[in-house]
């Protein structure tokens, strides 16, 4: 039973103050009828008196309350990093060379990828201004990559994918339509980390899901057993000096930070969300329930600092805690 009480201790040099539920130690006027029946001595009251006052000075504390570090969101540890991968360049529109035997003017995914994204990806960097081409707005994200799997296979979807792809229940619609493609992926280089989605298939090979999804090493190959091709988007924010050693790892579109990789494309799973897009229909792959539908997609003062990020990347407020 809770009890409020007024006290005023003048004898022993004690300000007034109001308390809350005191169980323990007895109210003042029983105090003070023990001392006259002879129950408490003078220096027992005093004590008890003290006690008293120390629960009353408690009972204005403000609460201590321990809060939890920012997370960068559900979804960034889901998956492992494939640790030391050789990363080559490429870029759409690129034609065939001695290293990359295939052109880029459509990828697995899209037989009209060039034009669909609007044009030729220029990867001079003389050519480029803020991550895209001079004079070119992308219609599709400029930060893309590439991994050596593909799960459609003569229009079909692959058997084995249902049991190696961990989002495959909650992105497949129907049968011959890719659980991967605009799939994001974080790639860590010399203490930056950047953000892109998967648009096609390679470096070399579409087959090797040991590696993708697998404990793996990527397989050799013409171009120092690389496993992973990036934009010159993502080679510019990276800082690479073109083929370079990354770190890569799926993450879900709830820990993505912000950043350029949110800016462009009507791929890119947050420009839909800024144009109130229901990503089941037009992002299933990306579409893993708990993402609101939020326009605060592109660099904010209010985001939390991503963990270990010297480049300043912020976690979306809206998206954090998905």
């Amino acid at each position: 039973m809770v009890r409020f009480f007024t006290i005023t201790l003048l004898s022993l040099g004690l300000w007034s103050f109001t308390i809350h539920s005191v169980r323990a130690i007895p109210s003042l006027s029983e105090m003070k009828e023990k001392l006259n029946n002879g129950t408490y001595s003078e220096k027992e009251f005093e004590s008890m008196a003290l006690k008293l006052r120390q629960q009353a000075i408690d009972s204005t504390l403000t609460p201590r309350i321990e809060t939890k570090a920012p997370s960068m969101g559900q979804g960034f540890n889901r998956y492992p990093w494939k640790r030391n991968i050789f990363t080559t360049v490429f870029w759409i529109g690129e034609r065939p060379s001695a290293n990359n035997p295939v052109p880029n003017n459509k990828s697995t995914w899209d037989s009209n990828w060039a034009r669909n994204f609007g044009g030729y990806d220029n990867p001079k960097p003389s050519a480029r201004s803020n991550f895209i081409p001079k004079g070119m707005i992308p219609k599709q994200n400029p930060f893309y990559c590439a991994l050596p799997y593909n799960d459609i296979t003569r229009g079909r979807t692959k058997v084995e994918v249902a049991k190696i792809v961990p989002w495959f229940k909650e992105a497949f619609v129907k049968p011959g339509q890719s659980v991967l493609k605009g799939r994001w992926i974080a790639i860590h280089y010399n203490g930056r980390t950047c953000f892109a989605q998967w648009e096609d298939c390679g470096p070399f090979r579409t087959d090797h899901s040991n590696y993708v999804f697998g404990n793996e090493r990527p397989r050799p190959n013409l171009n120092h057993g690389a496993g992973l091709d990036v934009s010159p988007a993502v080679r510019d924010y990276l800082g690479l000096d073109r083929n370079e050693y990354c770190d890569w790892k799926f993450v879900d579109a709830s820990a993505v930070p912000d950043g350029p990789w949110k800016t462009y494309g009507t791929n890119n799973t947050f420009w839909l969300l800024r144009q109130g897009k229901d990503l089941k229909a037009y992002d299933p792959n990306n579409s893993r329930k708990g993402i609101p539908p939020s326009h605060f997609v592109t660099p904010s003062a209010t985001g939390t600092l991503f963990k270990n990020s010297p480049t300043g990347a912020r976690v979306t407020p809206q998206l954090a805690n998905s």
